[in-house]
């Protein structure tokens, strides 16, 4: 009962962490759009390392319903029903839920380059979902400003915040993992 106990904890007080980072976002001059936060994505990738890839994808799941919450002015903006699915869906409960799939790459041995790879990977498919939903649902909804095919300006958009926020969080891991591997792996 205790470990479950201490899991339940460590987990609520990392998404409050994540959430109240995800409300930090700053633009920069390159973005096109976006926020780039300082690494809300952390908590996730160090739940799902101490805990493993289940609890890590419920707990990445939570988040996104947290961010959906948050988020939900955004889905009022969707002209039918299966738009605002495709709001929730591709831009809040998938894309988020997908970094629970973190420590994927650790399931032998945590290393900082495993924890580097998972961050990647995991980002990579997050940015997928943000782009299936720029592409199709945003473009829809607002035709960007600049004539650009919808497909090249929702690449453009989604990677102008999500490549520096990969790179953010994937340095901070690696730095954070050399100092405090007893924590990240859960053995404190």
């Amino acid at each position: 009962m205790r470990k479950s106990t201490r899991r339940l904890v460590e987990s609520a007080v990392m998404l409050a962490i994540g959430t109240v980072l995800s409300l930090f976002t700053f633009a920069g001059p390159w973005a096109l759009g976006g926020g780039i936060t300082i690494c809300s994505m952390l908590p996730l990738v160090i739940i799902a390392h101490r805990h493993g890839t289940g609890w890590g994808l419920f707990t990445a799941f939570a988040y996104g319903v947290l961010q959906m919450l948050l988020g939900m002015n955004n889905v009022q903006y969707a002209t039918s029903f299966l738009m605002a699915v495709g709001i929730i869906v591709f831009d809040y409960l998938l894309p988020f839920t997908l970094v629970g799939l973190s420590a994927a790459f650790s399931r032998r041995k945590t290393t900082a380059l495993t924890i580097i790879l998972g961050i990647v990977f995991t980002f990579a498919l997050r940015f997928a979902c943000h782009f299936v939903s720029g592409w199709i649902i945003w473009e829809a909804l607002w035709p960007n400003e600049l004539g650009w095919a919808p497909a090249i300006w929702s690449l453009a958009y989604n990677a102008s915040y999500m490549l520096p926020e990969m790179g953010i969080t994937a340095a901070v891991a690696a730095v954070s993992f050399a100092s405090l591997k007893k924590f990240w792996l859960g053995r404190t």
